[in-house]
């Protein structure tokens, strides 16, 4: 008995370390599944976030459009958004994340979500669940399909257009967006674009001039020399899409930071949070100031523009800044915007609600301006810049070529003065006024 009781301390002693051993894995096994269950949290939120942007896009659209194109730009952005959808999950998403692939193209196949109440053993604990990592990258590429959509507005026909959504956003945007967040050729050359200056922002932007190019200005635009302006059907509900797009953009910029598990991530989240407004905020002070300067009175569209560019600008570093830097970058967005707008107009491109500016050139001045916050090369990030301008550009300037000699892209004339609305759709977004 005596022997036995002093045996017992010896064997509680001898015990100590693998009992520390095991609490130390079952607190590491806890931080991982809060990790995971914080991550997937992110993502779900600024997924829907980003979600409502395809709202403020329409709305957007929507009042910049005369009111005979209004219904004609719901249906749009509806159709392009649900196209996105199944599109990302038919080959998109496996085609931009492959894993284990050359660098430059690959092209996947349908998305499989975790089973049903997944056991942790068989989730990914280190990131997020398969489903909110889907949901939140599905997001921005419906984005990118609705910058094309202003651009092209009042003059295209409606299934060429979503012809050519399929392609942009089941093909064109999943590759190229590979060569950077997939971690292709251009992430392992030093390339940098937080949240998609250039890999959303700008190939938009390319497509949409590319579109607006093969389509032609809008009838009666530019004439005799002069730019005839052709004002939106409701500057009000212009006002709430951007308001929307500015609220979707926490998700945008936050939910890139794809990760929300410690205490220094969240933290992170935050600073992106507060850069991505204080951009947007000098964005619209900057265009408000110069449209006064220039024109004598502010102008409310360049100004709801320049929100926009200051936005787009801060999306490719919206962490390492701080908020004086977010408040300079976004500024010049507001410069660019007021200043490309009229030089689209010299070279007769007819983009109607300023995508081109806003998305393209703010998202080309947003990845240069990486240069004096984050580790990148000037030279690399005018690679990445040129890349995907060719690759996007050139592209899309071939698809629409091919969708005009086969089915033809533009509305007659007598449908295009008429309107969309009713020669597309047989229906008007404001029945009582038949003329916009």
């Amino acid at each position: 008995m005596n022997l036995m009781k002093s045996l017992i301390p010896a064997a509680a002693i001898v015990a100590l370390p693998q009992m520390g051993l095991a609490q130390e894995a079952a607190d590491g096994e806890a931080a991982l599944h809060t990790q995971y269950i914080f991550t997937t949290l992110l993502f779900l939120m600024a997924g829907f976030l980003v979600f409502f942007m395809a709202a403020g896009f329409a709305m957007l659209e929507g009042g910049l459009v005369r009111s005979k194109n209004v219904a004609m730009q719901m249906i749009k952005n509806v159709a392009l958004f649900s196209i996105a959808a199944i599109m990302y999950w038919l080959v998109g998403f496996k085609t931009m994340y492959p894993g284990d692939f050359n660098g430059f193209f690959a092209i996947g196949g349908p998305t499989v979500l975790d089973p049903v109440g997944v056991d942790p053993a068989e989730a990914a604990l280190d990131y997020a669940s398969i489903g909110s990592d889907f949901f939140f990258q599905l997001v921005f590429v419906a984005a990118t399909a609705s910058i094309v959509s202003g651009a092209v507005a009042e003059r295209i026909k409606l299934f060429p257009f979503l012809i050519f959504v399929v392609v942009l956003t089941g093909i064109m945007y999943p590759i190229s967006g590979s060569w950077q967040w997939g971690g292709g050729w251009l992430s392992e050359a030093g390339f940098s674009d937080f949240a998609g200056s250039t890999v959303v922002h700008s190939v938009g932007g390319w497509a949409a001039l590319a579109g607006a190019i093969i389509l032609g200005p809008r009838i009666g635009k530019y004439k005799d020399g002069k730019v005839h302006p052709m004002p939106g059907s409701n500057l009000a509900l212009a006002t709430l899409g951007t308001f929307i797009l500015w609220l979707g953009w926490f998700g945008f910029n936050g939910g890139s930071q794809l990760a929300m598990g410690t205490v220094g991530d969240v933290t992170d989240v935050s600073r992106i949070f507060a850069n991505t407004n204080m951009a947007a905020a000098s964005g619209a002070v900057t265009a408000l100031i110069l449209t006064q300067l220039l024109y004598k009175k502010p102008d409310l569209t360049m100004v709801l523009n320049g929100a926009l560019a200051g936005l787009v600008s801060i999306t490719a570093e919206p962490l390492a800044p701080t908020l004086f830097g977010a408040l300079w970058i976004g500024a010049v967005g507001g410069i660019i915007v007021v200043f490309a707008v009229p030089m689209l107009d010299k070279f007769k491109i007819d983009d109607v609600v300023g995508a081109i500016p806003v998305h393209l050139f703010a998202g080309i001045w947003g990845t240069i301006a990486v240069i004096f916050y984050g580790e990148a090369s000037l030279g690399t990030q005018l690679l990445g810049i040129a890349a995907y301008g060719v690759f996007t550009f050139v592209g899309a300037l071939i698809l629409w070529s091919i969708l005009k000699a086969v089915v033809g892209i533009r509305v007659s004339e007598e449908d295009e003065i008429n309107g969309l609305d009713m020669a597309e759709l047989g229906m008007e977004a404001y029945p009582e006024f038949s003329k916009g």
